[in-house]
């Protein structure tokens, strides 16, 4: 038996500004989208275009405020193939939140208050 990665999920509470973000920071761009009949929720597939992991973004008409993440952890990883021109990037778009330069990484924060990590090639 072999598991293999397929996609991660988080829930976003205002789906179109997720959605800018993913393109204009890390160029995600949507690959697929279930709606609800009723509306109640979209999900959306984001993808790299270079391998088959996608990060899905559910919204939920219902939720009436933004989510709390409270102690939470849980981080998203992408590996910039230029890690200079990438922080330099997110520096001026001003969304890093934390730089860890002994590790050569540092994390940018999404509207929704999750962190991504951006890692170099190595």
């Amino acid at each position: 038996m072999k598991f293999t990665f397929n996609h991660n999920n988080i829930n976003v509470f205002d789906l179109e500004k997720s959605l800018a973000f993913y393109k204009e920071n890390l160029g995600l761009v949507e690959t697929r989208r279930k709606q609800a009949q009723d509306g109640s929720f979209i999900i959306v597939f984001l993808g790299d275009g270079a391998t088959g992991h996608g990060l899905e973004l559910t919204w939920l008409r219902d939720r009436d405020k933004p989510y709390d993440l409270g102690d939470n952890e849980i981080h998203i990883a992408l590996r910039a193939d230029d890690y200079e021109a990438a922080h330099a990037f997110h520096k001026e778009k001003g969304c890093i939140c934390y730089e860890n330069e002994k590790m050569g990484i540092y994390f940018i924060e999404d509207p929704d208050g999750y962190w991504i990590e951006i890692i170099p090639v190595r």
